[in-house]
């Protein structure tokens, strides 16, 4: 049913409790593909073109080692996945994270994502935005959102 799955990451633990998911359902198709992907936002600086205290080099060399802790963290994952004998790639983009999402699900005959959600309401919901309801909203294929461990507590009084 599923031929490409796309696993979203962020680096957090959260995040990789989809990972899980994308096993056990790619383990039930025949073939699948699954590509584990991580977008990498661009350091916004707010005024001007400097950072009190960062140089624009110094800004670069974050945006490197964020983009080598993302190639260590999904080869890792994906060298796991293909010991269970699934197919998997690794992809990492740069851009702000449910566009570039949105956008790859889009152009790239993807299936089925699988993604992790932090599950915030509220202020933060508001102030942050959430990345998991923009991708629901601009995608046209299944959407499996996996909610962290608990989460029924959020919303008790």
């Amino acid at each position: 049913m599923y031929k490409n799955i796309l696993v979203t990451l962020d680096g957090s633990e959260l995040a990789e409790t989809s990972v899980q998911h994308a096993e056990t359902i790619a383990g039930g198709c025949q073939s699948p593909q699954v590509i584990l992907m991580r977008v990498i936002e661009p350091v916004w600086i707010p005024y001007g073109d400097t950072v009190p205290g960062l140089s624009l080099m110094q800004i670069s060399q974050l945006e490197k080692d964020e983009r080598a802790a993302a190639e260590k963290s999904l080869n890792k994952t994906a060298a796991r996945l293909t010991v269970a004998g699934i197919k998997t790639s690794v992809k990492i983009m740069n851009g702000l994270a449910a566009e570039t999402i949105v956008d790859y699900v889009n152009q790239n005959n993807i299936d089925l994502v699988i993604m992790a959600t932090h599950g915030r309401s509220g202020f933060s919901r508001w102030i942050w935005g959430s990345v998991a309801d923009r991708i629901l909203h601009g995608v046209c294929v299944p959407v499996l959102m996996v909610r962290v461990t608990g989460c029924g507590n959020l919303y008790k009084k």
